[in-house]
């Protein structure tokens, strides 16, 4: 891409940018993909992703639905190019017509990111909760392995109704064929739980223990011009007992016969709370962390422009109606949650605020120190956006994209926090008292 740039004027730098017929096709795939995706639609084998979308969803053109998705794709692209940091995206003027195949030039309107001073770089000084190990997580996970690790013994003997479990013996024959995969001496067999076909369920109700009998089902065993076609299984069946589900004691009999590689509960319990407080502290860290930067942003100096502010709402409603749309819950539903529009909107502008003068603060850390970022800090940035991710993977996608530039940003801002926190002066609060045990009661009843 090519990119000329005009002198700031008034904080604000022109860039006159021309993406190639490559760049311009490239933008157009990354945008159609993404547009795909968010419409739940998958290429068709052996067709293009624009003729899957149009025999999907109807559109013959998808290149004009996601004309402005295509060109923001390019914008930050021109701004990594001239590696400037934008204080909000800018939106990009078209000065020619963008078509697949063919150059598109565009210009931008950079605002670009302010520079703040604060009235102090002395260490900040807080006062913070102690850590506690909270247990519960222990507790949760040892009654999920329960619950995943049930056995089913016999019961009393009844005829089988929904829901029920029993052991069975199972033949299965397709077109006088075994079925091998369905054939079992012993098996527990849960009803509903939709493990097979509903009409298998339907022959079983009312038999008892020591019953047997034949009869046919329809299952979803063949192919025909792509679709799946449901096949009759001839089948026999006996029901050996009705069972009951039970939920094992974890304790260190279990432990011992079902995690031979831990001595005991108490070393099972040992190595959870080993990864919980690793998480646990973790999340300490991170709340010191805050505490510190919160401290730091006191000493904010300076005016935030109007158009700044502006812009950062409008991206954290954006970032926010995206959420809710997953979630399954509508703009008014959570506004109307949250006290309504007037309380809303005010935690909003004092959110919009936190958010810019906490940025703008850890900048000027960062610039103060005379701070430079390591491949390592880098890497850290992009764990710290998806902590499950490849970091260096994460890496070579954001520049290949065009965001080093928010990349660099984001590292350097979280250097900065690392800083502020390791400098900063911490008093920890005094954990409060346990409550004292009530006294026990008494338990002699002895007649006066």
């Amino acid at each position: 891409m090519h990119v000329v740039e005009s002198k700031p004027v008034n904080g604000v730098i022109k860039l006159d940018c021309e993406a190639t017929a490559i760049e311009v096709n490239n933008a157009l795939r990354e945008a159609g993909e993404a547009f795909a995706a968010s419409m739940g639609v998958r290429p068709l084998p052996g067709k293009s992703l624009e003729d899957s979308v149009k025999e999907t969803l109807g559109i013959a053109d998808l290149d004009k639905i996601i004309e402005a998705q295509a060109i923001e794709v390019l914008v930050p692209r021109a701004l990594d190019r001239r590696n400037l940091v934008p204080a909000f995206p800018p939106k990009a003027t078209p000065t020619t017509k963008f078509e697949r195949g063919k150059k598109f030039s565009f210009s931008l309107n950079v605002t670009v990111k302010p520079t703040y001073e604060l009235s102090s770089y002395e260490p900040v000084e807080i006062t913070v909760d102690p850590f506690f190990f909270d247990e519960t997580p222990v507790k949760q996970q040892l009654d999920e392995l329960a619950k995943n690790s049930v056995i089913y013994e016999a019961t009393d003997a009844k005829p089988l109704t929904a829901g029920d479990a029993c052991s069975i013996a199972m033949k299965c024959y397709d077109d006088g064929e075994e079925i091998k995969a369905l054939t079992c001496e012993d098996r527990t067999y849960i009803m509903g739980r939709g493990y097979m076909p509903e009409g298998f369920d339907e022959n079983l109700l009312g038999m008892e223990p020591g019953q047997t009998k034949e009869f046919t089902f329809e299952a979803p065993l063949g192919m025909e011009n792509g679709e799946v076609v449901n096949k009759p299984i001839n089948c026999t069946v006996t029901v050996k007992e009705v069972q009951k589900e039970v939920v094992p004691i974890i304790d260190d009999a279990w432990v011992k016969a079902n995690m031979p590689m831990f001595a005991s509960l108490e070393a099972l319990k040992a190595d959870m709370r080993r990864v919980f407080e690793a998480q646990q502290r973790e999340n300490y860290e991170g709340y010191v962390q805050q505490m510190a930067v919160g401290a730091l942003t006191r000493r904010f100096e300076g005016r935030i422009a109007d158009e700044i502010y502006e812009a950062t709402r409008d991206q954290l409603m954006n970032n926010l109606r995206m959420e809710l749309q997953q979630a399954g819950m509508t703009w008014e539903q959570f506004v109307e949650a949250n006290g309504g529009e007037q309380q809303f909107g005010m935690m909003l502008m004092m959110q919009t605020r936190e958010v810019l003068v906490q940025g703008f603060c850890l900048d000027a850390v960062f610039r103060h120190e005379k701070m430079t970022l390591t491949d390592k800090d880098l890497e850290d940035a992009c764990l710290g956006m998806n902590p499950q991710g490849n970091a260096a993977m994460m890496l070579k996608q954001l520049e290949d994209s065009g965001r080093g530039f928010a990349l660099r940003e984001t590292a350097e801002r979280l250097k900065a926090a690392r800083f502020v926190q390791k400098n900063a002066k911490i008093t920890v609060r005094e954990a409060a008292p346990a409550p004292a045990a009530e006294p026990a009661a008494d338990s002699d009843t002895s007649a006066e």
